[in-house]
């Protein structure tokens, strides 16, 4: 494979104007469009000589013989890792305003909501603003730390369990209890979690709670294998999850006007266990992360690109947040919203 190293600077200039025109408008670019469009200084015969070659070099392919070219996955990747060196430019009038607009809208929603509210219409706000698919993955059990625990009698054997987190999450769900567990069971249960575990990490609190019943007196015994019990149930209701929001509005899209196309993409975001992993791999990396089209681990995702960053909470990654979309993605808005809406996020969790 010939590298990206070989392209001089002319051929660099016409690759990047080729994939920026391609973003704009999903047509075969031209080498007399181009020469109109873009100051290149080059004459038409130059730029499509030069388009030749980078069609050789893997770079650019040509749907049709008598049409324009259009960007292979590695043109794209050449072309964002241009945008990463330069990330540092000053921002085109049209994406700070984007931006400052972004800032101010989750900053609203942020100020009110708990983590799961914000989650949601953050994705939401998103999704509207570019039409590409937005996902949040939820913090981790190994990420969250307790907060409070309240069990209400739904019935002789049901309770209505509901976990806070000191990240915010709210959790709730109707568990399965022993019938002999009377109410001041359930009441000694949670007065001992709220008063014992606040700010210990929820996977911790079951392994601490292992331990107290082999230290403890005999009369605390009976007390801690209930709440062992218990809390089993409580941790269970904490699941990996991910919100999902602008499915619709990606399928506007013209990249997505073949029902084929549509049917790919329902199928990749069915496999939300799937995402979720892929998502999860990238809670080791720090800054912005990209997957362009054949780049994805996951078959589904390969007629697609993911841009995604982590957000934190201090300097623990929680999270990630991130844009699914066509190859043919907008990927310098992309990148910087990702990386201000991780930002904000993590501020959130400060």
């Amino acid at each position: 494979m010939i590298s990206s190293e070989i392209l001089d600077e002319r051929s660099k200039k016409v690759l990047c104007a080729v994939v920026e025109s391609y973003i704009r408008n999903p047509e075969p670019v031209g080498s007399r469009f181009l020469t109109r469009k873009y100051s290149l200084g080059y004459s038409s015969a130059t730029i499509r000589n030069i388009m030749a070659d980078l069609e050789e070099y893997g770079y650019l392919t040509q749907p049709h013989t008598s049409a324009g070219r259009v960007p292979t996955d590695k043109g794209y990747r050449f072309y964002v890792n241009c945008i990463l060196g330069l990330q540092e430019r000053e921002r085109d009038e049209e994406l700070e305003s984007f931006l400052i607009s972004l800032t101010k809208t989750l900053g609203k929603i942020t100020r009110h909501h708990n983590i799961n509210t914000i989650f949601s219409q953050t994705t939401d706000t998103i999704s509207t603003l570019t039409n590409y698919i937005s996902l949040i993955t939820s913090p981790r059990p190994q990420c969250t730390t307790f907060k409070r625990l309240d069990l209400i009698r739904y019935s002789s054997n049901l309770v209505v369990a509901i976990l806070l987190t000191n990240e915010g999450l709210v959790i709730n769900k109707i568990i399965n209890i022993p019938s002999s567990y009377s109410q001041q069971d359930l009441n000694r249960i949670i007065e001992y979690l709220n008063s014992e575990y606040i700010g210990y990490r929820l996977d911790k609190i079951m392994e601490m709670l292992h331990e107290r019943i082999s230290a403890e007196k005999s009369q605390y015994s009976d007390l801690i294998n209930k709440t062992i019990k218990i809390y089993q149930k409580a941790l269970s209701l904490i699941t990996e999850d991910i919100f999902v929001s602008g499915v619709y509005n990606a399928i506007n899209l013209p990249d997505f006007s073949d029902i084929s196309k549509i049917k790919e993409l329902y199928r990749a975001i069915k496999e939300k266990h799937l995402i979720i992993k892929l998502l999860n791999d990238l809670l080791e990396s720090d800054g912005v992360q990209i997957y362009i089209g054949s780049e994805n681990p996951i078959d589904e995702l390969k007629g697609l690109s993911i841009v995604a960053s982590t957000y934190k909470d201090k300097k623990r990654n929680m999270g990630v947040i991130a844009l699914l979309g066509p190859k043919r993605m907008d990927y310098l808005k992309a990148i910087h919203m990702v990386d201000t809406v991780a930002k904000l996020i993590s501020k959130t969790f400060d």
